[in-house]
């Protein structure tokens, strides 16, 4: 799975990670793949699968109980859409036609208050 990608093992696993969170593939467990299943999805080193879930941690995506696992937080997911260039560039999208609908609205009111 890890490619030479100019990125560091540990944060490939990371995104991808980030990723599923954002699509929500582990909301209904609320707990994240173990150290041991990381290693086997990712073909990684447990230092690496180690280091992708610290980075999780450190955005504050996921809280790690030593000896349980790491867990979501509660707002993980959303957090890890305004982290993915994919779901921030959709968040903006959406924004942006928001922004031009309440435009719309005030240009129409506008030209009614001038019209009267």
């Amino acid at each position: 799975m890890v490619e030479w990608t100019g990125k560091f093992a540990y944060q490939q696993v990371a995104d991808d990670l980030r990723r599923r969170i954002a699509g929500g593939e582990f909301t209904e467990s609320g707990q994240l793949p173990s150290l041991a299943q990381l290693q086997k999805t990712y073909e990684v080193t447990v230092t690496v699968a180690r280091a992708a879930i610290r980075q999780l941690t450190t955005d504050g995506l996921a809280v790690s109980h030593q000896g349980k696992g790491a867990f979501l937080t509660p707002d993980a997911s959303r957090a890890a859409q305004l982290t993915d260039p994919v779901g921030t560039v959709t968040e903006l999208r959406e924004e942006v036609e928001k922004l031009r609908t309440e435009v719309g609205e005030l240009r129409q009111r506008v030209a009614a208050l001038e019209g009267s």
